[in-house]
């Protein structure tokens, strides 16, 4: 819709790139929003918002914008503070999802930290033990993951969750893997799991969930190498990598499967703990334990398979729009979601950060 334009009464304003957007199909969205009384317009970052308003819901997927401006990026960090100050001078918007919140998403350490700190682990659900390596010496590196408890073989991967690098990963088995890491990164001990990944899309209080291929079962070696692999391609719907092969003698059974109550928990620990509307949460369950094991949280993830999510998405709108009526949350309170969303910088801070040491599908499929 062109401004200047009539509109109706609520209106939503969103961004998120053209490749998305089409990814996405965002013109049938446009629909769902006029059947129930909304205009859905799409924000122009170079203008005034001001101009462009107002606006009753902000919905974004600027993580690439976020994360730049992270990076230092001027024109990212300008941009950024274009739409931050506007969002500060109109609290009574509700912006899915909250800027800082997102922030947390987008380093890995802080998301897994989240999670150990959470009350999952009541529930036998666990994050594995991580720690993240700022130096490009292997001894260094060696210590940190003694002192974290991280147990070889490890999975390396881009501090950053972000970006077309955020999936390029490697398995470490050995002490002469450790030069194959690139700080900065993220460790954490690998879970054996039969090849079997449950990624859980969540849409406000709703999820979908579907079960993808993943990495096959590995053990310490002293003599494999390290092995490079793009999480992506290993874990689509349609992938055929002989890393999900199992090898002979790993073998599958029911008995693996994820336990819906436990993914239910997961959510609704998650959304509260991040502050967050739309998330995506990978889940890989311990083959000797049956543990629940969170390995990675994205934000506003690509919810490929997902049904009627626009219907889910406007549901998750409303509840927000009921919530404010509410009154549950304060009149200067830019977290929408209505969770503490604490600076998380004092982590940033610290050259090595760690986690305390704790006490073959090549198809989609719905649970």
């Amino acid at each position: 819709m062109e401004v200047g334009e009539s509109r109706g009464e609520r209106v939503i304003g969103y961004w998120m790139s053209e490749k998305k957007s089409q990814k996405l199909n965002w013109s049938e969205f446009a629909k769902v929003c006029r059947a129930q009384g909304y205009d859905l317009v799409k924000l122009d970052l170079a203008r005034s918002l001001e101009d462009q308003g107002p606006f009753n819901v902000i919905i974004h997927k600027l993580t690439d914008i976020i994360a730049q401006a992270q990076q230092c990026d001027k024109k990212a960090s300008a941009m950024l503070e274009h739409i931050e100050n506007y969002i500060s001078m109109h609290p009574e918007i509700i912006i899915i999802d909250p800027f800082e919140n997102v922030r947390k998403l987008l380093d890995r350490y802080t998301s897994y930290r989240i999670i150990h700190e959470s009350d999952l682990h009541k529930s036998d659900v666990f994050t594995p033990t991580f720690v993240e390596l700022t130096s490009s010496d292997p001894q260094t590196n060696l210590k940190a993951l003694h002192d974290a408890g991280v147990k070889f073989p490890f999975v390396c991967k881009p501090s950053v969750a972000n970006g077309t690098d955020c999936h390029k990963m490697a398995i470490v088995f050995n002490e002469n893997g450790l030069k194959d890491c690139q700080p900065p990164c993220v460790a954490h001990t690998f879970v054996n799991h039969n090849a079997v990944l449950y990624k859980l899309f969540i849409v406000g209080e709703e999820y979908h969930v579907v079960e993808r291929p993943s990495l096959k079962n590995f053990y310490p070696s002293l003599d494999r190498e390290t092995i490079h692999f793009d999480s992506h391609d290993v874990s689509r719907s349609d992938s055929s990598s002989s890393l999900s092969v199992l090898d002979e003698g790993d073998c599958e059974g029911e008995g693996f499967r994820a336990d819906p109550a436990k993914l239910q928990h997961i959510v609704a620990t998650l959304t509260e703990e991040l502050g967050m509307s739309l998330l995506g949460v990978d889940v890989v369950v311990e083959n000797t334990t049956r543990r629940h094991a969170i390995i990675d949280i994205n934000a506003y993830p690509g919810y490929d398979g997902y049904p009627d999510f626009f219907d889910s998405l406007m549901r998750c709108i409303k509840y927000h729009e009921r919530d404010q009526k509410g009154g549950r949350r304060g009149a200067t309170d830019h977290d929408d979601s209505g969770f503490e969303t604490a600076d998380s910088s004092d982590e940033k801070n610290r050259n090595t950060r760690t986690s305390p040491v704790p006490a073959g599908k090549s198809r989609e499929r719905q649970l």
